[in-house]
């Protein structure tokens, strides 16, 4: 009875409090009320319902209340305080992206006219393809607006209806719809070696050929995911583009695609930005916005979510990018230890060298790495301590080894920038992680975390609800650097990572 009068007393305070800690959280409604279904769906409030309790309309029940504090973990006491909650708690978003760029100062030497004939020079000397550099720009594109870009979401969902998980026999309906016409061939793997003379097997998978031929690779039939993927990309192509032709043939392996000239052609620009637009619209229509993030959230954002949606791993793990309420993730796509064929940065993690280059100091210690040490496919979930700008920040992430339709293993890792969502929570991410790398370096490199961060850290994973961010807080913190010639360990590995 007191604390449903103190409730009613306190419940103009207790919606504007529930109200800054989803935004802070950047949860919608939507998203709040889904969580709360899952600890009780007796209990849960509705989305009206929550619009109501946040615009003092309502007061919840002790039960709703108790639901919607486990998601935010809080005690009660919080909302019942009394104390005023009407500052505005959304933290500021900063660069977007997490990128830091550079000013671009004297500004008139950064002009387009200048640029036309600098950039052309540049990569002349550093034996840069006008292919590698579109990709370059293009995820720079990408990173910047944080891997949202709604209007392929829409095209998408237009055509897919938002229906997950799509059948191969629904993908070749659509394919049909939009005025493809389908034909077989067969290829088998081949070994090629690659611009630093890596070897690894590739095989075209499918290509297209006007005015609406879509050629498709029989191996296909045995890898029904990959299969789906590719139909979704050439769907996104007719779609977007209506089978131009201005689309190149798509191909499995650990070789990046040769370019004979490091001139800029505007084409190269053209097809790199045509295979990212048709690349994102399939992930969409694969894993439709809404339905995959409420899918991601009854799983915890396990790896293993993909099966439930009936794609692979690396396209599920690319699309919680995209679809988490959590803006700062990376992803990548490791062919060997030392080589990235794909990266995603939307939370600024520094890359240890280039553009997608191979070198021959990679970080022994980052876990996309580590993994290929694995002797079976598995995954496994790795907290890492990395300096940005001359500050530690505090990374997660999970990996998890794989084999391509073309035979060669690679690793996939989805990670985030865990200091924005402890900064959420209140606490000086700063001065967390700083402790939590003098501690590492104390230890030799790694360390097991303190009682009192790893409570922090559990509670920010439960809040977040990804479940190997509490995972990698079970084994040791792990001290990484972007090349082993800047290692922050004592002593340093740089000559065992050169040696590796």
């Amino acid at each position: 009875m007191n604390l449903n009068k103190s409730l009613l007393r306190q419940s103009h305070f207790l919606g504007t409090k529930i109200r800054n800690l989803r935004k802070r959280n950047n949860l919608t409604m939507e998203d709040l009320s889904t969580r709360c279904i899952r600890i009780n769906a007796e209990a849960a409030p509705s989305v009206s319902y929550l619009s109501m309790i946040e615009r003092g309309k309502r007061v919840p029940s002790q039960d709703m209340l108790e639901v919607i504090a486990e998601v935010f973990q809080k005690d009660l006491a919080y909302f019942l305080d009394g104390d005023d909650a009407t500052v505005d708690l959304t933290p500021a978003k900063g660069s977007r992206g997490g990128i830091h760029g550079m000013p671009l100062e004297p500004g008139f030497l950064f002009s387009p006219d200048i640029l036309q004939i600098a950039i052309p020079e540049l990569l002349s000397q550093t034996g840069t393809g006008g292919r590698q550099f579109a990709q370059l720009l293009i995820r720079a594109h990408q990173e910047h607006h944080q891997n949202h870009f709604p209007e392929l979401e829409r095209a998408a969902e237009e055509i897919g209806q938002k229906q997950m998980p799509l059948s191969v026999d629904q993908l070749l309906a659509l394919a049909k719809k939009v005025g493809l016409s389908i034909r077989w061939f067969s290829e088998v793997p081949t070994e090629l070696l690659d611009e630093l003379g890596v070897r690894s097997k590739n095989v075209t998978t499918s290509y297209f050929l006007p005015p609406g031929t879509l050629h498709l690779n029989r191996v296909l039939e045995m890898h029904p995911t990959r299969l789906k993927y590719e139909l979704a990309v050439h769907i996104g192509h007719a779609v977007l583009h209506n089978k131009d032709g201005v689309k190149s043939s798509m191909s499995v392996g650990g070789a990046h695609e040769r370019s004979d000239s490091s001139t800029l052609a505007t084409q190269d620009i053209l097809h790199a930005w045509r295979d990212f637009e048709s690349s994102f619209f399939a992930g969409a229509l694969l894993c439709p916005k809404l339905p995959f993030r409420q899918l991601l959230d009854r799983h915890g954002y396990e790896i293993s979510s993909h099966q439930a949606a009936g794609v692979s791993a690396s396209v599920a793990m690319r699309r919680m990018t995209a679809v988490s309420p959590y803006q700062h993730w990376h992803y990548f796509d490791a062919y060997t230890p030392g080589k990235l064929k794909a990266v995603y940065r939307g939370n600024g993690i520094p890359l240890p060298w280039g553009n997608m280059r191979q070198v021959e100091d990679p970080c022994q210690h980052w876990a996309v790495f580590r993994m290929f040490e694995a002797q079976m496919l598995q995954h496994s979930a790795q907290l890492s301590l990395l300096d940005v700008q001359g500050q530690p920040r505090i990374y997660c992430c999970e990996s998890t080894k794989v084999v391509d339709l073309a035979g060669n293993p690679h690793v996939l890792c989805a990670g985030i920038d865990l200091n924005p969502a402890i900064e959420a929570q209140g606490i000086d991410a700063d001065s967390m992680a700083q402790d939590l790398k003098q501690l590492c370096v104390s230890k030799g490199g790694a360390a097991e975390l303190p009682a009192a961060i790893k409570a922090s850290l559990t509670t920010i994973s439960n809040v977040l609800n990804i479940n190997w961010v509490a995972r990698s807080l079970q084994k040791p913190a792990q001290l990484i650097c972007s090349r082993g010639n800047s290692c922050p360990r004592e002593p340093a590995c740089y000559e065992q990572c050169v040696s590796r």
